[in-house]
């Protein structure tokens, strides 16, 4: 297993930097991690899952952007959406460079499901298999792209967190493709507040979920 890091020149020449993790064979298989802004690639969920993979000989390729960092202090929020847009696509494409990948996981928490809405719709990833954790379902492209996918996909979201909805959730669950699971008391942080315990559970469900899938 070798780690690879490098970077591309983002918006407003901002560096936006990734890691390339690879197996030790050549491999035809990717999976995709697009963290959130604070829940980094270096997070338990992203950490487990990275493990799952690289034992079913896929590739993974962290996109670690920083949109907390001080250099995107003047954006305005429609400026870091189009950053995000923006930055991931140029990341996926040069990570995709010179390779044959042939089969795709994206695993995208929170703010990355915004850029997750939109890379599924690359012809690339017309059969990769989606899991959305803490989606952004008060963004309309976000849910818009979910229920109407015919990708394989997951979804896991807390009631305790301030994106879910109960309609959302259940205009989710008419699309046969998708898996949606509530995680009671579960908060946007994957967190419960009352109980840590229950915390561990939520995390272990969904790596389960992930592995299983």
């Amino acid at each position: 297993m070798k780690a690879i890091n490098n970077k591309v020149i983002g918006s407003k020449g901002i560096e936006v930097p990734y890691t390339v993790v690879l197996t030790e064979d050549y491999t035809k298989k990717l999976a995709i991690f697009l963290p959130g802004a604070g829940y980094t690639t270096k997070s338990p969920l992203f950490h487990f899952a990275e493990e799952i993979f690289l034992n079913e000989n896929y590739d993974v390729l962290r996109v670690n952007y920083q949109y907390t960092d001080k250099a995107y202090d003047g954006f305005t929020m429609n400026e870091l959406d189009e950053a995000i847009l923006h930055d991931v696509r140029l990341v996926i494409s040069e990570a995709l460079k010179g390779r044959n990948y042939q089969e795709f996981y994206l695993v995208g928490k929170s703010l990355g499901t915004i850029a997750m809405g939109a890379e599924m719709k690359r012809p690339e990833f017309s059969e990769a298999k989606a899991v959305w954790v803490t989606p952004l379902l008060n963004r309309e492209e976000v849910l818009n792209t979910m229920v109407n996918s015919r990708n394989p996909a997951l979804c896991f979201i807390g009631d305790k967190d301030r994106y879910y909805s109960p309609g959302a959730f259940e205009l989710l669950k008419t699309n046969p493709n998708l898996e949606a699971t509530l995680l009671p008391d579960i908060n946007h942080r994957l967190d419960c507040e009352t109980d840590p315990l229950k915390s561990i559970d939520a995390l272990k469900q969904i790596i389960a979920g992930i592995k299983k899938f």
